[in-house]
């Protein structure tokens, strides 16, 4: 016959059991959203004072040596209509990403296309078996940021890197204004 002590004792057991399971499955699944065979671009979009902000346009992409688009990765962009037209009105104002790659797009396009982002860092993620990267020939590329805002600036970053790598490798450039620090790693698979 079980005592009342005996099932303090097995309850406590339980829930400690329980409360173990749960954190390692919440710990594995942390540890899920960040692939160690990914291409991650960490884009900074600093908080301007001004009197008057609208956040920034953005787009992202990898083109090759001969300046060509050969991957889109991400476009930030007004989604809903205004009072001044459908936001994709102003995204030729992303000048450099329009003239290579942008004209040709159907906005939107699935998994590349996205609101505009507050002040802050974002993350762009990409495995490395996904369409978009799986297609890149061994060459030297680059990781191009382009960032449009309305009563602002414009800015474009450049991180050139090497494809493929065969080891982790991160890279970091600056922006002046309408960017902050823009992070480009590359993790392959171990």
């Amino acid at each position: 016959m079980k005592t009342k002590n005996s099932t303090v004792v097995s309850t406590a057991i339980s829930f400690a059991v329980s409360l173990i399971t749960l954190v390692l499955l919440l710990t594995s699944v942390g540890n899920a959203s960040e692939p160690s065979n990914a291409f991650t671009a960490t884009i900074e979009i600093p908080k301007l004072n001004v009197s008057e902000y609208h956040r920034p346009y953005v787009a992202v992409w990898i083109q090759d040596e001969n300046k060509k688009a050969v991957a889109n990765l991400a476009v930030w962009y007004q989604r809903k209509a205004s009072a001044e037209g459908a936001g994709t009105k102003w995204l030729p104002d992303l000048r450099q990403w329009w003239r290579r790659s942008g004209r040709s797009l159907e906005m939107p396009v699935d998994g590349v296309s996205g609101a505009t982002r507050p002040a802050g860092t974002h993350t762009v993620t990409v495995a490395l078996d996904d369409p978009r990267l799986a297609d890149l020939v061994p060459g030297d590329y680059s990781l191009i940021v382009e960032a449009a805002r309305e009563v602002g600036g414009r800015e474009v970053i450049e991180i050139p890197f090497a494809w493929p790598v065969d080891q982790d490798e991160t890279k970091n450039a600056e922006g002046n204004n309408e960017l902050g620090t823009i992070t480009l790693t590359i993790q392959p698979a171990n």
